[in-house]
């Protein structure tokens, strides 16, 4: 049976990417809603001053396009795929696949936030 996924609401952290090395201390942090299978956010934190994303969700796979002011001040955009999935603690985690702008494959993992956290 396929479970049934939602974002709305949801925050996650960055815990690792092959892109850049993820702030222990202030990782990127995301911020979601959605609505009928619509998804958009905001991101901020380690490397990124702003982000806003908005894409779709259908069941497990998500997609979305991505802008943001990176804090070296370039202007970054793109595209990314994201499968959702739980851990074994409950928590969702998204595993994100991007490109860099010259076109290298990345992986990023994202993990689910607490509320408390």
């Amino acid at each position: 049976m396929e479970e049934k996924y939602s974002l709305d609401g949801r925050i996650f952290d960055m815990v690792s990417s092959t892109a850049s090395v993820v702030s222990a201390d202030e990782p990127t942090r995301f911020r979601y809603s959605e609505r009928d299978g619509v998804v958009w956010g905001e991101y901020r934190g380690d490397t990124v001053t702003e982000g806003r994303f908005c894409g779709t969700r259908d069941g497990a796979a998500l997609r979305v396009a991505f802008v943001h002011r990176s804090t070296a001040g370039s202007l970054v955009s793109g595209e990314a795929a994201s499968t959702i999935s739980r851990g074994g603690d409950g928590l969702l985690v998204l595993t994100e696949d991007f490109a860099l702008p010259d076109g290298s494959p990345q992986v990023s993992v994202c993990r689910e936030v607490r509320p408390a956290e």
